[in-house]
């Protein structure tokens, strides 16, 4: 039976705007786009959102706060989605401002979680300007940097000066590991590889690695042994673990062989019926006797599933621990 007292924080929660999704569905990308989302969901959700039948919560912020208090969910950060290349650059999919909006009516449960990108594309000044805004008078807690859509990978030189930013901004970054799951952006841009530059250049930088970098999970582990502000996150990836635990009882464990448990975070980045199924998960996370004496990986205590639901994020964020829901 899970346990519901401990406190618990789920980023990457992202929304997007009916009324935009509306307006762009004729570009042909749109529909090559919702078949990559469809193939992730068919390994991570178990499930096929494209289908005629499939019925899944609307991305919006009334709906997620139903499945939050369902599993006892006490914080999200709240993401936009962007992929303005579907629609040939015309229009993202949400923004910055909607996303503002729609957790304005749920303070203290619901946080931004800022993404400026593309970075390059649009334009440096551009986006250190909206950074700045959006952390200074905004109250976003993390930022994004989601590289499958812009023109060069995470260690363009170019990129540097939004590093320097949020050091001097003192926020986190979260971003995008491991393939780009969806077309027409290349994976060659988000390759865990292209962390270590910037983590040589940048020490001070805190960076939450989503996704466990599939399929390069091990690279990102090392990686983590390295750097020590170096965070992995299981969002997304943990919805493929719950379906398939001895997948994700190997890389938790390898992970913890690597690097403390305070360096593991929980996120979200699934549809928001799938909530409880990964909370719970954690909940009850325990790694078996058998794969902890062939391969070594340590007994998860309930300091490490504390941590690892929520604790660690909100440290990261700069936000309270404490719980919001029973």
């Amino acid at each position: 039976m899970a346990k519901n007292d401990h406190f618990v924080a789920l980023s990457e929660c992202h929304f997007m705007n009916p009324g935009t999704m509306a307006e762009i569905s004729y570009y042909p990308d749109v529909q090559r786009w919702w078949g990559s989302v469809n193939g992730v969901m068919k390994a991570w959700a178990g499930r096929d959102l494209t289908s005629e039948d499939s019925e899944w919560p609307h991305p919006i912020a009334s709906e997620l706060i139903k499945y939050m208090d369902e599993a006892a969910v006490d914080v999200c950060f709240c993401l936009r989605e962007g992929m303005m290349d579907i629609s040939g650059q015309t229009v993202a999919m949400s923004t910055n401002a909607f996303m503002m909006q729609q957790i304005e009516p749920y303070p203290e449960r619901m946080y931004l979680e800022a993404m400026v990108g593309p970075i390059l594309r649009r334009g440096m000044d551009h986006a250190l300007w909206e950074l700045e805004h959006l952390v200074t008078e905004c109250n976003a807690k993390l930022c994004k940097v989601y590289q499958p859509e812009d023109i060069a990978p995470l260690d363009d030189k170019r990129m540097w000066p939004f590093y320097e930013k949020a050091c001097e901004l003192d926020i986190a970054l979260t971003v995008h590991t491991g393939m780009s799951y969806v077309v027409p952006q290349p994976s060659c841009h988000t390759h865990p590889s292209t962390l270590d530059r910037v983590l040589l250049d940048f020490p001070e930088l805190k960076i939450i690695a989503y996704h466990m970098a599939w399929p390069h999970t091990e690279e990102l582990i090392g990686l983590a042994g390295k750097h020590q502000n170096l965070y992995l996150s299981l969002s997304g990836v943990v919805g493929w673990y719950e379906r398939a635990p001895y997948r994700g009882y190997h890389a938790i464990g390898t992970a913890l062989q690597w690097v403390d448990h305070s360096r593991l975070v929980m996120g979200l980045d699934l549809p928001f019926d799938d909530t409880k199924r990964v909370v719970d998960w954690v909940r009850n996370l325990q790694i078996p006797e058998e794969l902890q004496q062939k391969y070594g990986y340590p007994e998860i205590t309930d300091e490490m599933r504390a941590g690892i639901l929520g604790t660690n994020l909100a440290r990261l964020a700069k936000i309270e621990p404490t719980k919001r829901v029973k």
